[in-house]
């Protein structure tokens, strides 16, 4: 069902993935411009993907076993944003200036804690609706 919390969970997915990169800078270059997910075309792509991922999940609520692996691609793919995004972090840090991180590379991290407790609750469901169907 649709009023379940792991529709709370993916909705959250949707909101930091879809919303937060766009205004939370990722980090700063050495000239001090702030780089955002709009300014680079394969971090936005990234990060609508992703959100899109959850929105799908969100409406495949009757086939949980599917939303259960769409769930885990998008693990995957915030997986490879954050490995990314610690690349391109560790290139930063060799630089001749100092350039700063931002608080947007924890995006990543934040999706991916939302969607494991989105396959919990998931898990739990397909759970409940097995031990019903042993009674019967």
């Amino acid at each position: 069902m649709i009023q379940r919390i792991q529709t709370v969970y993916l909705l959250i997915v949707v909101l930091v993935a879809g919303v937060l990169p766009f205004w939370v800078n990722l980090w700063s270059d050495e000239e001090g411009n702030e780089i955002f997910a709009s300014n680079e075309i394969f971090i936005s792509l990234t990060f609508y993907i992703s959100s899109l991922l959850a929105l799908i999940a969100i409406v495949m609520f009757k086939n949980r076993k599917n939303q259960f692996v769409m769930n885990r691609l998008n693990m995957i793919l915030n997986l490879f944003l954050l490995g990314f995004f610690v690349y391109r972090s560790l290139n930063l840090s060799g630089e001749i200036s100092v350039s700063e991180k931002g608080i947007g590379m924890l995006i990543p991290i934040i999706s991916i804690v939302f969607l494991v407790l989105a396959n919990r609750a998931i898990k739990k469901d397909e759970d409940l609706v097995k031990s019903v169907d042993r009674l019967r």
